[in-house]
């Protein structure tokens, strides 16, 4: 009996909630259903992607020409639609993407996620630690196997070229640290990403003065 009249008591205050004409739970009302369609939106790409984040924002132009700054990259699991092709082994097979052979991927660098994500083109693979060459023209004995990546626009592959304060001298990729590779690019709708904040507040902002400019023809028409 509990049960039932705190079930009842639930439904009539989301009937209240649904049906009031207050403004300020109006728009409560209309965040709540901006933040489902986003919530919404975000797990229907989590479910296709196999991953997490499912889009990416290009904010270097160490892809250039074949991504560009301000590009969102929609990422998948780098076994979803085949398994992951370095440059190397898509050399062999004819399989490229992006403008180049092999796949590109996205990567925390060391491992780390207190920086974001690096999106670059995987070149080779690494079984076991070794020695690599330098585009400084010095060896460097790398740690651990792991994946050789190279920004298309980049003279040198990231390991062992690319240092990252906080972070050191980046080492070739761990398969844990793959986030993923990408698929497909959308110009420019990036940028959206990258002022999500201003965005959210412009969002906002129209929403408010709808609800007000409602609520004056309402007031006039009584």
């Amino acid at each position: 009996m509990a049960a039932t009249n705190w079930l009842q008591r639930a439904a009539n205050a989301v009937r209240a909630f649904r049906d009031s004409d207050h403004p300020g739970i109006s728009l409560a009302r209309d965040i709540l259903w901006v933040v489902a369609v986003v919530g919404g939106i975000a797990l229907l790409l989590y479910l296709f992607a196999g991953t997490w984040p499912a889009v990416v924002t290009i904010e270097s132009e160490s892809m250039v020409p074949h991504m560009n700054v301000g590009d969102l990259v929609f990422v998948v699991d780098e076994n979803r639609f085949g398994g992951l092709v370095t440059w190397a082994e898509g050399q062999m097979i004819g399989y490229s993407s992006f403008g180049d052979y092999g796949d590109v991927i996205v990567y925390r660098p060391n491992g780390a996620d207190s920086v974001h994500p690096i999106i670059h083109r995987a070149m080779i693979y690494l079984d076991t630690e070794g020695v690599i060459e330098s585009g400084l023209g010095a060896y460097y004995d790398e740690p651990h196997g792991g994946y050789i990546t190279k920004g298309d626009n980049n003279p040198y592959t990231d390991q062992p070229n690319l240092m990252i304060s906080g972070i050191g001298v980046i080492e070739p990729v761990k398969e844990e640290w793959v986030v993923g590779k990408a698929l497909a690019a959308v110009p420019l709708i990036g940028y959206l990403p990258l002022h999500l904040p201003e965005f959210a507040a412009v969002v906002i902002l129209i929403i408010i003065i709808h609800d007000l400019i409602l609520a004056r023809r309402e007031e006039k028409e009584v």
